[in-house]
């Protein structure tokens, strides 16, 4: 009997972290499509990669989860570049990707 008690806390343990990850990566999948959007570019596949996960400590001092994310975007459809997103949680310090269209489009009317 405290053996089914165990799996079944073994079980619980392990969907809820099966469900964590899911989250956030669909999180990461709505950044990374806004970002594209606001940078005029095409997210390719419409996903991102889950690439890395450690274990940081956020600004508060607590614990927490960091969550590294890979995608791909295209300017034209011929090229494939490749963008990272980091997060704490839910929420985003790093991005390397694709500049909004509004920045591109007003460092060339300032040369």
């Amino acid at each position: 009997m405290p053996s089914l008690i165990l799996l079944m806390i073994a079980g619980a343990i392990a969907y809820a972290w099966w469900n964590a990850a899911r989250a956030a990566s669909e999180h990461a999948v709505v950044v990374g499509r806004r970002a594209c959007r606001a940078a005029g570019v095409q997210l390719l596949d419409q996903t991102v990669h889950a690439v890395g996960l450690k274990l940081r400590r956020r600004d508060d001092g607590r614990l927490g989860l960091e969550r590294s994310f890979r995608f791909e975007y295209s300017h034209d459809g011929t090229d494939r570049n490749r963008g990272l997103m980091v997060f704490h949680g839910d929420r985003l310090v790093a991005f390397t990707g694709p500049a909004p269209a509004v920045a591109s489009s007003l460092s060339a009317h300032e040369g």
